[in-house]
């Protein structure tokens, strides 16, 4: 191969074509350099003036996500239809609920919950929740706190909920408490196995109250709980300066059997002077389909001498309660409960209905057969037989009979 050799003169055009272009592109990119620190001006002179105006888009609440996003809302529907065979005056069942209103469609309750997770127990940190739950309907003036104090006559529960690192971890809850007595709970038949309420939910319970509770794990199959609240009955707004206080002990020998021992005492004002007792809860799970449960409670209610009845008036009852499951869709369920008001301080003087007056005792009985049918995991259907009866001497405790039939169903929706 043959090199060629290039005259001088061409050399020389060569690289002075070369310097000329590396000059123009030098100068270009200053000119660049010169434009992009302006265009940087412009923008942090903008920027200065949208913050110095507040136009900068706020930063996501990520709190409020977080317990948006932890947030659960739940609760049913429940309806119902019965017929008080006793044909009661006026219509209205004395002493029962939940349909109280004899032949009559009812909307019993539209229940609404909304809950964080619930505060962990721990002793190494802090940790918080919340639990609100609105019942509407019919039974909402005997259910939530108190429908005549304004604000509370859709509140059935609604309190903070908090752990405080002590120990295994001391709970906290403070706000409006559903109460610590009776084995049924005030959501009737959509979260019991018999659609109707017995006499010991109302006569020997109590509704919620405003106050504070404390709840310590000694073990994993002991726990205690101490609260103070405004009163038994008082609700919201208490009616006097004292408070009542109520210990339980909640013991779990094994997973299929559970007691709950509740004394409780306190002045009250509303309708006794003062008020103390206590109650046993209890329940077992016999086998898979089988189960049974109990309720035993004594109250013992003063008045002041002139007051009637006047002095130590008891009121004890006792109910036992037993499911089973023939299918995971269908089963049964029996109720049985006495409830022994012999001054007439309790279940009297239009309490619910009952027309005997105070220091007119009575003892009450009851039975309720229920049929659960659930077709879905959403619905459940509960046809319902049941029979009651008083001692009154009066003879008219369920409006002009000391005994009654009724008969009828409810159905509930979950979600």
């Amino acid at each position: 191969m043959k090199f060629v050799k290039q005259p001088f003169f061409l050399t020389a055009a060569i690289l002075g074509g070369a310097a000329a272009t590396l000059a123009q592109d030098s100068t270009s990119l200053d000119k660049l350099e010169k434009q992009n620190q302006e265009l940087k001006a412009r923008l942090d002179a903008l920027e200065d003036l949208v913050k110095k105006e507040g136009l900068t888009p706020a930063a996501p609440d990520t709190n409020s996500i977080k317990a948006l996003s932890q947030m659960t809302i739940s609760g049913f529907v429940t309806a119902s239809y019965m017929h008080d065979f006793s044909e009661p005056p006026g219509g209205t069942s004395p002493g029962y609920l939940w349909d109280r209103k004899n032949d009559n469609f009812s909307l019993n309750k539209v229940k609404l919950t909304f809950a964080s997770p619930p505060a962990e127990f721990s002793g190494d940190k802090w940790d918080a929740g919340y639990r609100v739950s609105l019942i509407f309907g019919q039974d909402a003036p005997i259910v939530n706190t108190s429908a005549t104090t304004t604000g509370f006559d859709v509140v059935r529960e609604a309190y903070i909920d908090l752990n405080v690192p002590i120990g295994t971890g001391l709970n906290i809850k403070a706000g409006e408490l559903i109460s610590l007595l009776n084995y049924e709970s005030g959501d009737g038949g959509a979260v019991n196995n018999n659609f109707s309420q017995g006499f010991q939910w109302f006569f020997t319970g109590n509704p919620p109250s405003a106050g504070v509770q404390l709840t310590y794990n000694v073990t994993d199959w002991l726990d205690v709980k101490a609260r103070e609240q405004n009163g038994m009955y008082a609700g919201p707004v208490d009616n006097n300066q004292s408070k009542t206080t109520m210990i339980a002990v909640d013991l779990k020998p094994t997973k299929k059997l559970w007691f709950s021992l509740v004394g409780f005492g306190g002045r009250e004002d509303a309708f006794a002077r003062s008020l103390w007792g206590g109650s046993v809860l209890g329940g077992f799970q016999a086998t898979d389909k089988l189960s049974f449960g109990t309720e035993l409670d004594y109250f013992s209610f003063y008045n002041s001498p002139g007051v009637t009845p006047s002095g130590n008036s008891p009121v004890w009852s006792a109910g036992l309660w037993t499911a089973y499951d023939f299918t995971k869709k269908f089963g049964a369920a029996l109720r049985a409960e006495v409830l022994s008001d012999k001054n007439g301080v309790d279940a009297s003087g239009g309490a619910l209905g009952f027309s005997n007056p105070p220091g007119t005792g009575q003892d009450l009985y009851s039975l309720a057969f229920t049929l659960n049918y659930r077709p879905t995991p959403s619905i459940k259907i509960q046809p319902e037989l049941r029979y009651d009866h008083s001692s009154c001497d009066t003879g008219t405790a369920f409006g002009t009979k000391n005994d009654r039939v009724i008969a009828g169903a409810g159905v509930s929706y979950l979600f």
